[in-house]
């Protein structure tokens, strides 16, 4: 099929840039409905503009993903207007600092905390009776190698991928008798922002791009995906791991 995701829903986070606008305008170039969620109106527009290039459409949501309570109106406003969610891409992350742990400031933890952890977790709650309202919801959350890895300071960043792994592994244990698939996606080293200020000596052209990445989120998103609570790993060619328990 030219749209294997004709009339599907699909909420992005972090959607005006990076991973999130190259999920989003793939997506819709697959046929879904996009409702993009990101916190800059001007690049919400801007990425409008190019999803009705691809003949499909998109509801924009400008939005601080801190903002708990919009994330629970989201969950009613969809419920009103489409009865259900097929897709759930949670993108959005922030790096924080990289620092000793000892020396990373409570606000800087507590964002990225926000922002990488407890969001999606209020995502979750509030979207997840539309995802199993759907014939085949589809949950794909970003993660990291950092959460394995475990470098020298990238605590910060490192603890909240690996609450995120446990957030939604948990949450795909949950749904295993339901139509809803939850997966982890770990991107690798990509030529985005957030690589940037982590490796700012790097040279970016030697690095895959977010439109390298974005048809692999487009394949998790299909109603035929059949995996739940793994990673799929795009830097081994998408292979799927069953995450490791201690011996």
């Amino acid at each position: 099929m030219d749209k294997p995701l004709s009339n599907r829903v699909a909420v992005v986070t972090g959607a005006s840039r990076g991973i999130g606008r190259a999920a989003a305008l793939a997506l819709a170039e697959a046929g879904a409905h996009i409702i993009a969620l990101a916190r800059t109106q001007g690049a919400l527009e801007s990425l409008d503009d190019e999803i009705r290039a691809k003949g499909s459409s998109a509801t924009l949501v400008p939005v601080n993903l801190k903002d708990l309570d919009a994330l629970d109106r989201l969950g009613g406003a969809i419920y009103e207007r489409w009865g259900k969610l097929d897709i759930l891409f949670g993108n959005a992350g922030i790096l924080g600092e990289l620092a000793p742990i000892a020396h990373i400031d409570q606000p800087v933890w507590d964002e990225v905390m926000a922002i990488n952890v407890t969001a999606n977790y209020r995502l979750i709650r509030s979207l997840d009776p539309l995802l199993r309202a759907s014939d085949a919801g589809r949950a794909i959350f970003v993660t990291s190698g950092a959460a394995h890895k475990c470098t020298a300071y990238w605590g910060v960043y490192s603890v909240s991928k690996a609450a995120l792994e446990a957030l939604v592994r948990t949450y795909a244990a949950e749904t295993t008798t339901t139509p809803v698939k939850a997966m982890l996606l770990n991107p690798g080293p990509l030529r985005t922002a957030m690589r940037r200020t982590a490796m700012p000596g790097e040279d970016p052209l030697t690095l895959k791009t977010p439109e390298d990445l974005a048809p692999h989120v487009v394949k998790l998103a299909l109603p035929t995906w059949a995996e739940t609570g793994k990673i799929y790993d795009f830097t081994q060619d998408g292979k799927v791991i069953e995450p490791q328990r201690p011996a």
